[in-house]
């Protein structure tokens, strides 16, 4: 591979001079190792670029020796920014200080600890220095190593930038600042000197987090050269400060490393100790500041109960006291009140905050593992300081103080504008024809016996056509009763598990889709008509459940407009010397309800029956009760489908599709509703099999289906009757793997002995009172989905 490409750049090589090409040739094996074919062509074309730049050998040579090393550190994406800051350079600067710039690429980057970002930054600095002092970066170029083990980017920035400023038109004493030969350049020097850097304690980081949890976290400096920067997670990326100041409390001095240890131990308890994000639908910024400060508290407890040496470390950094005073007096009772939701023995002088962390501390160890706790803690404690009047502007909610705590992005999840989401889309090719036509078009059509349910052309009879033309009477029979035959799906395998070889057996069961019977829609209306009670509260289900619609997010660094709020925050902050927040931009996001869900419906024979006193079949109750449950799906806009299921042996599992996702709750879904029958088997793991390939097509990422059972699981040609069960759990666990939940209401009182086994233990609900299925399936939809 290293041959051709070489060969590709014979005429480039023969072009150059002896020293070049004697370089190339013994710096291209070693660059072949860690560059792939694609990064080692733009590696010479770079090289071609310069040879075009006419500045010399010695710049191409550096080049050629350099790179490869460079790429080591940073990976081969950042060749491109290398050369493009080459090219940049070479309008304002001679050709030996891009070479110095070059050599000195690959110790700039095991100071910034390999990351490519950081390198990135470096280089834009340099371009933006030599646009304005070009004079000084050769001196400054010189002592870069030096530089960069007592600055990080951001104080070499400001530091750099303090002398062009300053020594503009003064050539000699900007020479001898960037030189490190003024007073004024060392003071600024120790000015902007922080405490520990991050690239000097990398490694022990890593180890340290290693140790804590016996895996590893990817940590990543990133400059915190603005006022309100808080540590973040992204990507599952821990991105820390480049670097930070030891902290004094009292006698007690917090090292730099310290600091670093507390910040990480925090945000990796985050990602060890958190299930899944948390809506941020229907919240204020202020509320979510207080959410995310009981989410704190939470992952800490947790940490804490893991290694409680943390608590010391964590309760120093809480004791610290600031020179300065917050901007607003609640900002000091929250940093104080932390203290106490981390150590109970700590009370305050506030009464109504005492009581709260007595509740947080009686509550969490129960509820440790959830973090609907904090959501739910955290609204309480907003609704205190808001019933007060006391609640700070978000910007001063901010500018939290304790250093070591991120900004908790990672436990919200917004919900970003879908606009392919839709109805389902159909090829005109493919969709069908439907024509109606008269009985003599019909009686002249050839017909074609080989055509089926997918025919490209369905003609449809408006008039009955009957056997024997003269038979005029009510009770006469048409060609399409006698002759007709229900239209079925192509088969469908599934693979079943037997528990005693513990084995999928292959392509086992095999399942038909069949259109369902239909009947007078105005049986569904008169359900609706006699559950009028019940209507009320599945109002206030739809009411509770519907999305939101368009909220807009602030506080982003590339939102789609500017948030006028944050940029005259900004303003202030430059015109009062500071550094601004980048964070001045928002974005309208519509917040949706991401689920989609299939009521699963039994159709056993079984269901014919009635249970108890009660005056109605099973399959009557279960009919309103999936009316009911679709009234309030259809008002809350998710995507629902209505499926029942029968099985005659594991050759004939019986499949109805009474409402599909992309039809509403229309007379024709009424109609097919009204028409279930009941008969046959129940096998179960089939079915559920079936439905979860239908929910795999959604492009909602949470999917559920709802089973709706009134027995266990058996079929005629299954005596063993723990065969069924084991293969029902077995598909339950196959479609959790795939990120499908399943949870059953059975209406059978004796389902305690393998409905638990089967599902899980928080995955079923009994129905000890069948005539209440009606009003209980709702308000389970409502609890599943909330």
């Amino acid at each position: 591979m290293s041959t051709i490409i070489l060969e590709e750049y014979s005429e480039f090589l023969e072009k150059t001079a002896p020293e070049v090409r004697h370089v190339i040739e013994n710096t291209f094996a070693d660059a072949a190792r860690v560059i792939s074919p694609a990064g080692l062509k733009k590696y010479l074309d770079g090289a071609k670029a310069l040879c075009r730049l006419g500045r010399g050998n010695d710049l191409v040579i550096t080049y050629l020796e350099v790179m490869p090393q460079i790429v080591k550190e940073c990976g081969e994406d950042i060749i491109d920014d290398c050369i493009t800051a080459a090219m940049k350079a070479s309008s304002m600067v001679s050709g030996e200080v891009i070479a110095l710039l070059l050599s000195n690429l690959p110790n700039v980057a095991r100071h910034f600890g390999g990351d490519a970002r950081l390198v990135q930054g470096y280089l834009t600095f340099i371009h933006q220095l030599a646009s304005t002092a070009a004079r000084g970066l050769r001196p400054m170029l010189s002592h870069i190593d030096q530089l960069l083990s007592k600055l990080t980017l951001s104080g070499l920035r400001r530091w750099a930038n303090f002398g062009a400023k300053a020594y503009r038109r003064d050539y000699k004493n900007l020479t001898a600042y960037f030189n490190l030969e003024s007073a004024d350049s060392r003071a600024m020097l120790e000015r902007e000197r922080r405490g520990i850097l991050f690239v000097k304690v990398q490694r022990k980081l890593n180890f340290y987090l290693r140790a804590l949890w016996g895996r590893d976290f990817f940590i990543r400096p990133t400059g915190a050269d603005y006022t309100d920067f808080r540590p973040y997670i992204e990507d599952r990326i821990l991105y820390v400060p480049d670097a930070v100041d030891d902290i004094k409390v009292n006698d007690i001095t917090i090292t730099g490393l310290e600091l670093y240890r507390a910040t990480v131990a925090h945000m990796a308890a985050h990602m060890m100790y958190a299930a899944g994000p948390m809506s941020a639908e229907q919240l204020s910024p202020a509320q979510l500041f207080f959410i995310g400060l009981l989410e704190d508290a939470r992952v800490e407890y947790k940490a804490v109960q893991d290694f409680p040496g943390l608590k010391t470390l964590l309760r120093n950094l809480m004791l610290v006291e600031y020179k300065e005073k917050s901007e607003h007096p609640t900002m000091e009772v929250l940093e104080k009140f932390t203290l106490q939701l981390l150590d109970s023995s700590v009370q305050g002088d506030d009464e109504t905050l005492n009581q709260f962390a007595a509740k947080f501390h009686s509550e969490i160890e129960a509820k440790q593992d959830d973090n609907h706790f904090s959501w739910l803690m955290g609204v309480e404690l907003y609704n205190i300081f808001a019933s007060r009047k006391t609640m700070p502007s978000l910007r001063i909610l901010e500018r939290y103080r304790l250093s070591y705590r991120d900004d908790n992005r990672i436990i919200w999840q917004y919900e970003d504008i879908n606009w392919d989401k839709g109805v389902e889309y159909i090829a005109a090719s493919k969709a069908q024809e439907r024509y109606i036509v008269s009985p003599l078009m019909m009686a002249h059509e050839v017909d074609c016996e080989l055509a089926g349910d997918d025919a490209q052309v369905i003609w449809t009879c408006k008039d009955v056509m009957r056997v024997y033309e003269d038979d005029l009477t009510d009770n006469a029979t048409s060609f399409n009763d006698i002759m007709g035959s229900e239209p079925i799906s192509d088969p469908f395998h599934y693979q079943e598990w037997d528990y005693q070889i513990q084995l999928h057996r292959p392509d086992w069961a095999t399942i038909y889709e069949r259109r369902p019977h239909k009947a007078d829609p105005e049986i569904i209306d008169n359900i609706l008509t006699l559950h009028k009670p019940i209507a009320h509260r599945i109002r206030q289900i739809i009411d509770l459940l519907a999305p939101a619609g368009v909220q807009r997010q602030r506080g982003l660094e590339d939102g789609d407009e500017i948030d006028l709020n944050a940029a005259v925050d900004a303003m202030i902050a430059i015109r009062m010397g500071e550094q601004p927040s980048p964070r001045i931009t928002m974005r309208n996001v519509l917040k949706t309800r991401d689920l989609s869900i299939v009521v699963l419906l039994d159709l056993s024979e079984s269901t014919n029956e009635t249970i108890g006193d009660s005056e109605k079949t099973v399959l009557e109750l279960t009919r309103e009760a999936a009316t009911l449950v679709s009234v309030a799906m259809e008002g809350i806009g998710d995507p629902f489908a209505l499926h029942g299921f029968a099985s005659d042996g594991r050759h004939d599992v019986q499949y109805f599709r009474f409402k599909d996702f992309n039809e509403h709750f229309s007379d024709d879904a009424k109609a097919r509703l009204a028409g279930m029958k009941g008969g046959l088997s129940t096998r179960m793991g089939a079915a559920l099999r079936h439905a979860g390939s239908h929910l795999h097509k959604q492009q909602e990422k949470r999917k559920l289906i709802l089973l709706v059972t009134d027995g266990e699981p058996a079929d005629i040609d299954e005596r063993d009757p723990q065969h069924l069960r084991f293969d029902t759990k077995k598909a339950v666990e196959e479609l959790y793997s795939t990120g499908v939940l399943t949870y059953c209401l059975t209406l059978d009182p004796n389902a305690d002995n393998y409905v638990k086994r089967i599902f899980g233990e928080n995955n079923y609900t009994i129905v000890d009172n069948v005539e209440r299925l009606p009003e209980q399936l709702p308000l389970l939809f409502a609890s599943l989905t909330g």
